[in-house]
């Protein structure tokens, strides 16, 4: 069995590549970088280390590496024959390799390989999969005669990595991976670390609005408070209150829109905020904090909850507060805080504009019942 993984980052080799090692697949990774490619053409193995309670080293071995920029034809020949291609490369870049897979499908429908290749984007947005396909079939409607597309939800803490470690990987213990069965008809890829479930929306929405929410309110309020370390952050009172306020909020969306027992998701949110502050985990604010433009955009971690919430008719007061936290993320560092602080910047003293700004950069319109909350904290930006 062959997996073709596109992203051959800390995630793709810590997460979604260990996984397919332990289920008995040669993987190929995809990336555009082409020292990390040489590095996994030279290696015969690197080794993941998981840290937590119970701390294990898990040696990845039977890979290569395909360099998606420059070998559009050894791709194209990697895709022919794979059994599963994975992603772990952002969302926004799902339309950029997007073409690559489509000519790929093409080629394989062409070769009389009749056998469906599943596709599944690993990214933390909901339905990213769905995405993908769209842009896959806008250059190859055939698609579907070739491939299976199924949304996953993930969750798995991969931290900056200590210099030196070459292919190595350092990720805390736990791990989800959760991925629509329906797509496949009862015959789903015999991948022992997947959870295969009928209806995904539930568990991607609960990951999104609780795992990724709660980790850059972290980041942000730790920014605010000056702290360096997640860990470090949830340590301080303050900024351990203000997390859970907006967990509070999430979870009162998540019990109202799933049916999930209050105690059930409480129980949940315990549980990823112990995740958090494990100490083993050298994460840092302005790591997890990076690219707000994303974080603060409609349907997200913040706005996302948010709206559905103040629909409802219930406050998301700690939520707006975040996105407010989120604002005031200023790293030079990263080109979206840097863009994100240049166009509040533009916009001070200039209601119309800064209106503007707000759906603009949040996607909701003033007639929206959250837009006078958001409006208030880009105004104190």
């Amino acid at each position: 069995m062959k997996a073709l993984h596109f992203g051959a980052g800390n995630i793709g080799r810590g997460f979604v590549g260990v996984l397919l090692h332990e289920a008995g697949y040669e993987i190929v990774f995809a990336d555009v970088a082409g020292g990390l490619i040489d590095s996994l053409n030279e290696k015969d193995s690197y080794t993941v280390h998981e840290v937590g309670l119970e701390p294990r080293d898990i040696e990845v071995t039977g890979f290569s590496g395909v360099n998606s920029a420059t070998d559009p034809e050894g791709l194209e020949a990697q895709i022919l024959d794979a059994d599963v291609i994975t992603t772990a490369v952002g969302p926004r870049v799902l339309t950029i390799i997007a073409p690559a897979i489509a000519a790929g499908l093409r080629a394989r429908a062409r070769s009389g390989n009749d056998s469906k290749v599943a596709i599944m984007a690993c990214e933390n947005a909901i339905n990213a999969t769905d995405g993908l396909a769209e842009a896959i079939r806008a250059e190859f409607p055939e698609a579907d005669e070739v491939a299976i597309f199924a949304n996953t939800a993930v969750d798995r803490i991969v931290p900056n990595q200590k210099p030196g470690q070459g292919l190595d990987v350092t990720v805390e213990n736990y791990y989800e991976w959760a991925v629509e069965s329906t797509p496949f008809d009862g015959e789903t890829p015999n991948i022992p670390g997947i959870t295969w479930v009928e209806d995904l929306a539930p568990y991607i929405t609960r990951k999104l609005f609780t795992v990724n929410t709660g980790h850059a309110a972290t980041a942000y309020f730790g920014y605010g408070a000056g702290i360096e370390k997640i860990a470090d952050a949830l340590a301080d009172a303050s900024v351990r209150d203000r997390v859970a306020g907006v967990l509070g909020e999430t979870k009162q969306l998540l019990v109202e829109k799933f049916g999930f027992a209050p105690e059930v998701q409480q129980g949940y949110v315990d549980k990823i905020l112990h995740r958090f502050a494990n100490p083993s985990l050298p994460d840092t604010v302005v790591r997890v904090g990076r690219a707000p433009l994303r974080k603060i955009s409609a349907n997200e971690r913040f706005v996302g909850p948010a709206a559905e919430l103040v629909e409802r008719g219930f406050p998301a007061d700690n939520l707006v507060a975040a996105v407010g936290a989120a604002l005031a993320f200023d790293v030079a560092e990263d080109p979206e805080a840097v863009e994100l602080q240049a166009r509040l910047e533009a916009t001070r003293g200039d209601d119309a504009a800064r209106d503007a700004l707000v759906t603009e950069l949040t996607g909701v319109e003033p007639t929206h019942p959250l837009f006078p909350a958001l409006s208030k904290v880009f105004a104190a930006a």
